[in-house]
């Protein structure tokens, strides 16, 4: 309990809102995606899947670790669950419980794709986890939400990392 506690408390100090962002890709995604409310509520982290599935457009995805999330993304979206194909949209439930031999290189992203991280800081392994993630030259945006996270492959972006309060 100490742990979550004084990790939200480093999470808040660090943390700015949308309009303390000056990437616009960042705030783009920030204003039109993320803060809309324009569905009913399906749970946070389906929510922030589907607008963002919307909002890019994605047709394919991966889930890691979360049947009911991956049966609810096909039965709510076009999106098609891929194993093969590039992957737009990739998900992990618990990134401290992933075998440490697991890399992006695992997977078929491309420029553009989009990581969801679950509970980046529910415990001091997935927090470590989450810091090695971030540090992948392969990614260059990442936006810690707390209660998840999110990686973005984009060439044409400095790398950049944000902290931003729900």
């Amino acid at each position: 309990m100490f742990y979550k506690l004084a990790s939200y408390l480093a999470f808040w100090v660090k943390s700015t809102n949308a309009h303390g962002i000056h990437s616009p890709f960042v705030f783009d995604y920030l204003t039109l995606c993320l803060y809309k409310r324009s569905k009913p509520s399906k749970g946070k982290m389906a929510d922030l899947i589907l607008q963002s599935i919307i909002y890019f457009h994605f047709t394919t995805f991966r889930v890691v670790g979360n049947l009911g999330l991956k049966q609810l993304l096909e039965g709510e979206t076009q999106v098609v669950r891929s194993e093969e194909t590039p992957v737009d949209l990739l998900y992990f439930e618990d990134i401290g419980r992933v075998s440490p031999e697991i890399t992006f290189s695992d997977f078929n992203l491309h420029n553009n794709s989009l990581i969801v991280i679950a509970n980046t800081h529910k415990t001091r392994n997935n927090l470590k986890a989450w810091e090695a993630l971030i540090a992948d030259p392969k990614i260059t945006v990442s936006i810690d939400l707390f209660w998840c996270g999110l990686l973005f492959v984009r060439k044409e972006q400095v790398k950049q990392h944000f902290f931003i309060r729900p």
